[in-house]
């Protein structure tokens, strides 16, 4: 789900761009939604860096009334949701150029000249968004398959933090952030099959992207998710 944000410091205009955001929603019944409107700039950032997993769509004024402004604001997002869209919504015209110099990538820049043309290029710049961050996840999502029981589970390996061979015979148990699964498997023909992960051990099998802490002398590397997986000595030259 894309989750849309809004820093406007003038609470009417917030008010307007919240409707304009909720209603359009609503109509074309997109999964997305209104997660966070405010007029203080770091209280925007605070909230983007509680939610590391997010893809935002945000709605920024340029001038915040703050020591941050809006386009300062977009250049701090970029490093928490490099994914994200963002479009500045201002009556400052002629600052657009500075968003190349802010290197921001804003996907629109909306003059509140004019309150239809408001509207419009707001309801505009929801749908562009929808279909981009659509297709920017079907372009990096890959899935891993597994037989669950009776069931056929398809989970994103970039949710996966890693395989563990279990103490039950042919058997693997993949961890996720918040549980994990068991399931019948060899590590081997996992391995072969996802390319970003890494064979630290006889029995692991770690994804290369929830590595959070190499710790050497001790031959453990500690995953995003708190838990630890043993390294050989060989696979630690590597790793």
């Amino acid at each position: 789900m894309l989750s849309i944000i809004i820093c406007e410091d003038d609470w009417r205009q917030r008010q307007t761009i919240e409707t304009y955001v909720k209603n359009y929603i609503m109509m074309e019944s997109l999964d997305m939604e209104l997660v966070f409107s405010t007029g203080n700039p770091l209280e925007v950032l605070e909230f983007v860096k509680s939610k590391p997993k997010m893809i935002g769509l945000y709605f920024f004024d340029v001038d915040l009334q703050h020591e941050m402004s809006g386009l300062t604001l977009a250049a701090e997002i970029r490093k928490y949701d490099d994914l994200g869209k963002i479009v500045f919504v201002t009556t400052h015209g002629e600052l657009s150029y500075l968003t190349f110099t802010y290197k921001i990538e804003a996907m629109d820049y909306i003059i509140k000249d004019n309150k239809y043309d408001l509207q419009r290029r707001i309801c505009e710049s929801i749908q562009l968004a929808h279909e981009r961050v659509n297709n920017d996840r079907g372009n990096q999502k890959k899935l891993f398959k597994l037989k669950d029981g009776d069931t056929v589970r398809s989970i994103n390996t970039m949710d996966i933090i890693f395989f563990e061979s279990s103490a039950a015979s042919h058997k693997i148990i993949l961890h996720l952030e918040n549980g994990e699964i068991e399931f019948y498997g060899a590590l081997k023909e996992i391995e072969e099959e996802c390319d970003s992960f890494y064979r630290c051990h006889k029995s692991y099998l770690i994804n290369r992207n929830h590595i959070s802490k190499i710790l050497k002398s001790e031959r453990i590397v500690e995953m995003s998710n708190g838990e630890t997986c043993l390294v050989s000595v060989r696979a630690m030259k590597n790793l």
